[in-house]
């Protein structure tokens, strides 16, 4: 049974999360979680990792990047999460992570959590979710 924060994300959208990241095994999955308004419904959207070290990092292609944005836009969407595995390791919110979430110590995404999943041998095993609280991400605790 794989360890979700709670309050838990709907059982689809885990679905699909976990389903993207042990197929994109034994690379780094990533892509976003959109919601429609502030309590319609959720979609999940993958995305290619682009990242020139896909077995370590993560980095979202700029043309994928613009066509969900406009995806987004088109649909009445915000994105409300970005979600990505660490294979093999932990899921915490590595100095990586942060650098690319807000590299001028800010964040990019302002309001956006980040759940990462920890990929072992294929299969996700733990997920957490982390979210910008005054100066830093943190852990949302259960």
């Amino acid at each position: 049974m794989i360890r979700w924060p709670e309050p838990g994300w709907p059982l689809a959208v885990r679905d699909a999360v976990v389903r993207h990241l042990e197929a994109a095994y034994p690379h780094e999955g990533c892509g976003v979680i959109l919601q429609s308004g502030d309590a319609g419904p959720w979609r999940v959207r993958p995305l290619r990792n682009a990242s020139d070290r896909p077995h370590t990092a993560y980095a979202f292609a700029p043309e994928e990047w613009l066509a969900v944005s406009l995806e987004a836009d088109a649909r009445g969407e915000r994105v409300v999460c970005v979600f990505h595995s660490h294979v093999e390791a932990p899921a915490t919110f590595s100095p990586e992570d942060r650098a690319r979430a807000a590299p001028e110590g800010h964040p990019l995404l302002p309001g956006v959590s980040y759940l990462i999943g920890s990929i072992h041998r294929g299969c996700v095993v733990w997920v957490c979710q982390y979210e910008w609280q005054g100066d830093d991400f943190r852990l949302q605790e259960p």
